[in-house]
């Protein structure tokens, strides 16, 4: 069995672990069980869970089990890590609807056949506790001192802690136990901002069961600059072709700054590092060649081959002079808003959030039609506009829809 800690490694997902050589030698003999947590706070996850997503990838192609663990309970109360203000409590039904669209998320690069992977939900175990007897039982071992100092917790306390939230790290340590029993779960993986979390749950298993379990993070995705990656002008890059087109999602990645291509390929693709090295090291306009490499098999990954053929054929139509413009977002209005305003278009596809902006957008030059610079900001449209049956409309310097009358 290959060593999936020196492949975690080379591609630099390894942030912080607890037993380094002990694990790097279970990795290497045994079969693992291991599990990741995800809150379903929305009907997609984004970018970031991406990055946990390919973690358990590795993991699993190098034969160990993953447990995909979904937060049904303790999304009911929101885990305060990385987090400045408390989170918004969602009902049961939204979560279950959350959860239901995130499975078929996961499923795009886990295999859940044959019990080669588990998707578990933690609201199965939490939901019907006894309270007393949690807190007999579980927090007589956890203490407040010890929380306090965890960098989770004190991130929260200048603005307020609540008691809801401040049960989270005895309900994840909770969950890790669970599993242990349950299907022989050792090791917990996660962001590097659930560290606080996993040494608890490690730690409860150390003295309810007497046994060892270990937890490794990985790095967050982070641009050259330290900043956090998958931002863009209308929030979260999702991995929900509804909420990011694939177009948009292929942009993104098309788009990164060249000190950040080799980070996203050694982390966010399969492709072999050899080749990560080589497209890493080209220069100048030749880096391009590597961004469509990082931005091709990326889409791949979320939204299959089929969709980042399309993207690539539309970006490629758009930035390297071509004519097909099939694949490129496309955007309707009804016939009798032909000739409105095209501020009140812009405003209507969602193309922009608001006129004061679409407003700004014109004034500042940065909108075109057909490749025609728009400064009129009472501008329409024409018939003339629509002669090849859609209109070509560009916001700023890389943004294209497809304009068509239902």
């Amino acid at each position: 069995m290959a060593n999936v800690y020196d492949t975690l490694l080379e591609r630099g997902y390894i942030k912080q672990l607890t037993h380094e050589e002990e694990m790097k030698k279970i990795l290497e003999n045994e079969k693992v069980t291991f599990y990741i947590g995800f809150d379903p706070t929305a009907d997609s996850l984004h970018i970031g869970h991406f990055i946990a997503m390919m973690f358990m990838a590795h993991m699993q192609r190098a034969g160990h089990r993953p447990i995909a663990l979904v937060g049904g309970g303790t999304a009911m109360i929101g885990d305060p890590s990385g987090k400045t203000d408390m989170r918004k409590m969602l009902s049961k039904e939204e979560i279950d609807y959350n959860i239901s669209c995130i499975k078929s998320q996961l499923s795009k690069l886990i295999d859940f056949t044959d019990d080669k992977a588990i998707l578990e939900n933690n609201a199965n175990w939490l939901l019907n506790l006894n309270y007393v007897d949690f807190i007999r039982d579980i927090g007589v071992h956890f203490s407040v001192n010890r929380m306090l100092t965890a960098e989770c917790f004190k991130q929260r306390l200048e603005k307020g802690l609540s008691f809801l939230e401040f049960n989270y790290m005895l309900m994840q340590g909770y969950d890790f136990l669970v599993l242990n029993e349950k299907y022989g779960c050792t090791m917990q993986l996660g962001g590097d901002d659930q560290w606080s979390n996993i040494l608890a749950g490690m730690e409860l298993i150390r003295r309810k069961e007497g046994k060892s379990s270990y937890g490794m993070t990985c790095t967050l995705l982070t641009n050259s600059e330290g900043k956090k990656m998958g931002k863009t002008e209308n929030g979260a890059l999702w991995l929900d072709a509804d909420k990011t087109s694939p177009y948009d999602f292929y942009q993104y990645w098309r788009n990164v700054s060249d000190s950040d291509v080799e980070r996203c390929l050694s982390l966010l693709t399969f492709v072999p590092m050899d080749e990560v090295r080589r497209l890493s090291a080209l220069k100048d306009a030749e880096i391009n060649e590597a961004k469509k490499v990082l931005a091709f098999e990326v889409t791949k990954l979320i939204h299959g081959e089929e969709e980042a053929v399309k993207a690539q054929t539309a970006a490629e139509a758009l930035f390297g002079g071509g004519t097909n413009l099939s694949n490129v977002p496309t955007v309707f209005i009804p016939v009798d808003m032909k000739s409105a305003l095209l501020m009140d278009i812009l405003v209507y596809t969602k193309i922009l959030p608001s006129k004061a902006e679409a407003r700004r957008l014109i004034e500042q030059g940065g909108l075109t039609i057909n490749d025609k610079k728009i400064e009129d900001k009472n501008a329409t449209l024409l018939e003339e506009d629509f002669k090849e049956g859609s209109v070509l409309i560009k916001r700023g310097k890389k943004k294209y829809y497809s304009l068509t009358i239902e």
